[in-house]
């Protein structure tokens, strides 16, 4: 069956031939009636086998490995790995609009959602839209996006301002969606939540976006020009080695490096990083 799903307001669609209300449970808030799509997937469940492609990146992140690049005929290729086991090969079209995942039962799930992340990122890089790899809490009808490396403590600072700051909300707490419409930056939830189950389909303006590193002390300090925007490339998901790509992530980097308020903070996993961090960006 086919359905349609709009996240920050662009609409796609997943065709499947495997039953879909448990394992598509997380894209329910998402669904829509909007058939005007800007790329599809199809889902097939069979035996998962390599494909024959040039490989052009390669990611490994806790157990997880993409690889990607590009067959003779000029299709694209995302192959996904847990450990040495293949799960799930993604195969699709030059522009990247039409793509066909052949993914193992037991991890379509872990497939399909790397499939379509890839995919929105990939379709929506021109289009002043981002895919983070952030943490993100709504505070008083603003977003405040968290960054840092794996393992930063992310999550546990969204969690201190759910702990210490009354009225905070958790957004989304791996991959929300940042797009600017008419120069205003909005932040939007997602289906793709890592290990949080946090599926809203809401936005809100941008407040804040707050750079994390690990230290003994709570120390914080506005970021400008080349700063603000070297703490911005890595949590954006995209491939930078197609210029087309690479000139929209370019601009829409440059936008936010300019305009969003960015701030960088050393801190412990405590109530006063919280609270410190509370007080300067919140506006």
């Amino acid at each position: 069956m086919k359905r349609f799903y709009k996240v920050a307001d662009h609409v796609f669609s997943v065709d499947s031939d495997i039953d879909t209300p448990d394992w598509m449970c997380n894209y329910s808030p998402f669904e829509t009636a909007e058939d005007k799509e800007l790329f599809s997937l199809a889902v097939r469940n069979a035996i998962v086998e390599r494909a024959d492609f040039t490989e052009e990146f390669h990611q490994e992140e806790e157990g997880f490995d993409i690889s990607c690049g590009y067959t003779d005929t000029g299709q694209n290729v995302f192959e996904f790995s847990m450990g040495n086991q293949l799960i799930g090969s993604l195969v699709c079209t030059k522009d990247h609009h039409d793509a066909t995942l052949v993914c193992d039962d037991a991890f379509k799930q872990k497939a399909v959602d790397n499939s379509l992340m890839v995919l929105y990122a990939l379709n929506t890089a021109t289009l002043g839209t981002a895919l983070f790899h952030a943490s993100v809490i709504q505070f008083r009808n603003k977003a405040y996006l968290f960054l840092g490396k794996s393992g930063t403590g992310k999550s546990t600072h969204a969690s201190l301002w759910q702990q210490y700051i009354p009225q905070t909300e958790l957004l989304n707490d791996d991959n929300p969606v940042v797009r600017i419409v008419n120069e205003e930056i909005w932040v939007c939830g997602s289906p793709w939540s890592g290990k949080t189950p946090c599926y809203k389909n809401e936005k809100y303006l941008l407040g804040g976006i707050v750079d994390l590193s690990q230290a003994p002390f709570n120390e914080i300090r506005p970021l400008r020009g080349i700063e603000a925007y070297a703490v911005l490339v890595p949590s954006i998901s995209g491939k930078r080695w197609d210029k087309d790509m690479a000139d929209g992530l370019h601009d829409f980097e440059n936008h936010l490096a300019l305009k969003a308020p960015i701030w960088h903070l050393s801190c412990l996993p405590d109530e006063e990083a919280a609270k410190i961090c509370a007080k300067h960006v919140v506006q």
